[in-house]
C-alpha cells in the first residue's frame, strides 16, 4: 500500500471519518480508522460499531492498492499539524504506516484490517433524497427534545417518518414533544416510522451543511443510510416502538396567546436566573393582554417579569419548566408565537404562528 495526496485533500475526509470514532473503546481497533485504497480512490472508514461513516477521496498521483487500520486521533492529529498545501506520502512498511513529508517524519502503529468490524450488509427498503439545508432544519428544530440516557431507551432518539410525500421528525423525553415535517412534491413514499438513536441524529448534524445540495437517505428495517459525493454515513436503528405522540397532542385548548418572540424568550431568559437550579420552574398568570412570570428559589430570591401579549380570556396560572419553554422559542423561526392553553393541568401546545410545520407540547408543573 502507497499513496500521496495534499494535505487539503485527506484532511476533510479523514476529520469526518475520526467524529465517529470512540476514543476509549475495549476494542482497540474501534479506535482506529480504515484506510483502503482501490483503483486510486482512497476511502477512510470510522466506526463504533452502532455508526459507521466512509468518506473518500480520488488520488490525483499514482498509488498502489491496499488497506489497513491506523489509531485515527494520531493521524488526523499529525496530518492537521503538517503545512498548509503540503504533499504527504504514505507507505506500508512491516506492519507500519511510514508517514513523509518534507523533512518530517512519522511512523504509525497499524492492526489488521481484516479484523475491523463492518456493519452487515442489509436492504434499503425506502429511498428519497432532500436538500442539505431542509434535512438540517428539520432535525435542530426537533433534537433538542431527545431523551437523554432514559431507561425507555425508544425516547433516546428521533422518530423518522414517512408518509406519502411528507418527512416528519418527531422527539420527545415524556415532558415535552417536538414535531416538525416537511412536503417532497415529487415523492410517494410508502408510510413508515424508525428511531436515530441519538448519536445518530448528532452525527448527521455534523455531516450535513446548510445548503441545497441533495443527500440520499435509504431506510431499511434496523439501518438508515445518508450519501452524498463526500462521505456514506450508517446507522444502526432503536429496535423498540415510538410512542403515539398524537395521543398526547393537547386538543380543545380554549386559551389562545399571541406575542413577539424575542420579547418572550428575554423574558423567560431573565426569570430563569432566579429559578430553582433543580427544577426550573416558572410560574405564568395570564391576564388580559398581559403575561407574568415569575421565578424564586430556596434562598428566598424572585424574579417577576411582565410581557405584553395578545390574549382576551379568563386569567390562568400554571407553571412550566422555563428551560423547556427557552428550547423552544429558540427553535421557532419567526418572531411570533402562538401558545394554546387549556387549564393549569394541561399541557401547553406552542407553535410558530406563521408557519405551521412545526409544533410544540409542554407539560406542566407543580409549583
Amino acid at each position: 500500500m502507497k499513496f500521496a495526496i495534499s494535505r487539503e485533500d485527506i484532511l476533510k475526509p479523514l476529520q469526518l471519518a475520526t467524529g465517529t470514532v470512540e476514543r476509549r473503546h475495549t476494542l482497540p481497533i474501534l479506535s482506529n480508522v480504515l484506510l483502503e485504497i482501490t483503483d486510486g480512490v482512497l476511502s477512510i472508514t470510522g466506526t463504533d460499531l452502532e455508526v459507521e461513516l466512509v468518506a473518500s477521496v480520488e488520488l490525483v498521483q499514482a498509488s498502489e492498492d491496499g488497506k489497513i487500520t491506523v489509531p485515527a486521533k494520531k493521524l488526523f492529529d499529525i496530518c492537521k499539524g503538517l503545512n498548509e498545501q503540503s504533499l504527504i506520502e504514505f507507505v506500508l512498511d512491516n506492519n507500519k504506516l511510514q508517514i513523509k513529508c518534507g523533512r518530517s517524519k512519522y511512523s504509525l502503529s497499524t492492526l489488521d484490517a481484516k479484523d475491523f468490524p463492518n456493519l452487515e450488509d442489509w436492504q434499503s427498503e425506502i429511498n428519497f433524497g432532500v436538500a442539505q439545508n431542509v434535512l438540517k432544519n428539520l432535525i435542530e428544530k426537533t433534537s433538542f427534545s431527545m431523551a437523554v440516557q432514559d431507561v425507555r431507551y425508544y425516547l433516546n432518539g428521533m422518530s423518522l417518518e414517512t408518509q406519502d410525500n411528507i418527512i416528519r421528525c418527531v422527539t420527545t423525553d415524556g415532558h415535552r414533544l417536538a414535531l416538525t415535517q416537511h412536503e417532497l412534491p415529487n415523492e410517494r413514499l410508502q408510510e413508515s416510522q424508525v428511531i436515530i438513536p441519538r448519536k445518530g441524529v448528532t452525527e448527521i448534524l455534523r455531516l450535513i451543511d446548510d445548503v441545497e445540495d441533495v443527500i440520499y437517505i435509504s431506510v431499511g428495517s434496523n439501518h438508515i443510510r445518508l450519501n452524498n459525493e463526500n462521505f456514506t454515513f450508517t446507522s444502526k436503528l432503536v429496535d423498540g416502538r415510538f410512542p403515539d405522540y398524537r395521543r398526547v397532542l393537547p386538543k380543545g385548548g380554549d386559551k389562545t396567546v399571541t406575542g413577539e418572540k424575542d420579547y418572550l424568550k428575554q423574558a423567560f431568559s431573565r426569570a430563569a436566573i432566579l429559578s430553582n437550579e433543580k427544577f426550573r420552574g416558572v410560574r405564568l398568570n395570564l391576564a388580559q393582554h398581559e403575561l407574568t412570570i415569575t421565578a424564586n428559589n430556596p434562598e428566598q430570591e424572585v424574579a417577576e417579569e411582565i410581557v405584553d401579549v395578545n390574549y382576551e380570556g379568563d386569567s390562568l396560572e400554571i407553571g412550566f419548566n422555563v428551560a423547556y419553554i427557552v428550547d423552544i422559542l429558540n427553535a421557532i423561526e419567526s418572531n411570533e408565537v402562538k401558545i394554546t392553553l387549556g387549564d393549569s393541568n394541561s399541557s401547553a401546545l406552542i407553535e410558530d404562528n406563521k408557519d405551521d410545520a412545526s409544533l410544540y407540547v409542554v407539560m406542566p408543573m407543580r409549583l
